[in-house]
């Protein structure tokens, strides 16, 4: 399939020739809905805790004698039944990381791909030259209709780029490695650049 190429200015840069195999495959959800639950449960910090028994601060003394009282046998304030007392089998501190195959991972990367390419949302740029100024840069991310987008450049991204990007909200910018489906999905519009295509096309194939 082949996209217009674009300058930050919008002016035309000719075309490119995009793969089918990473933009041209049909959209599937449950690919989709895998990869992004195997990223954000990845991420999660699994800090949660709680005392358990052996870990609240109490006397160690029995509370009251065993027999004649008409109440329960107990020995300790550290139970969990009673208040203040230890959480039995509360959260502790794990992560949440599950496996997901390569092919998977990949998989649903090209699906990502696919489906801004299928709604229209895709744009080739040629190149992320700027001069450098977030004001420059924002003018002209406004013109191009740009709100919530995701810039992804080739190998490295261009310094200068990134620094007027810094401040624009709603721009995110990316190095080809950093690709990922989640953000890919939660952005409007993906741009790439046409290092950035070259780089993607390489690193799933």
């Amino acid at each position: 399939m082949k996209l217009d190429v674009i300058k930050l200015d919008g002016g035309a840069a000719g075309e490119v020739e995009l793969d089918e195999a990473l933009f041209g495959l049909d959209p599937r959800a449950d690919i989709l809905h895998r990869v992004v639950r195997w990223q954000r449960a990845k991420a999660q910090q699994g800090t949660h805790k709680v005392k358990g028994r052996s870990e609240v601060s109490y006397s160690t003394k029995k509370i009251y004698r065993q027999k004649g009282t008409g109440g329960a046998r107990h020995g300790s304030r550290k139970a969990p039944i009673f208040r203040k007392g230890g959480i039995y089998k509360g959260p502790t501190p794990r992560s949440h990381a599950h496996d997901l195959p390569k092919k998977v991972r990949a998989l649903g990367l090209k699906l990502a791909l696919s489906a801004k390419a299928k709604s229209g949302a895709l744009v080739i740029i040629e190149n992320t030259e700027t001069d450098g100024k977030t004001k420059t840069l924002a003018a002209q991310v406004r013109n191009l209709g740009w709100k919530r987008a995701l810039v992804i450049d080739g190998a490295a991204v261009n310094e200068g780029f990134a620094r007027a990007a810094a401040n624009i909200e709603g721009l995110d910018v990316l190095p080809t490695i950093g690709a990922n489906v989640y953000d890919i999905l939660k952005r409007d519009t993906l741009v790439l650049t046409k290092a950035g295509v070259e780089a993607l096309e390489a690193r799933l194939k």
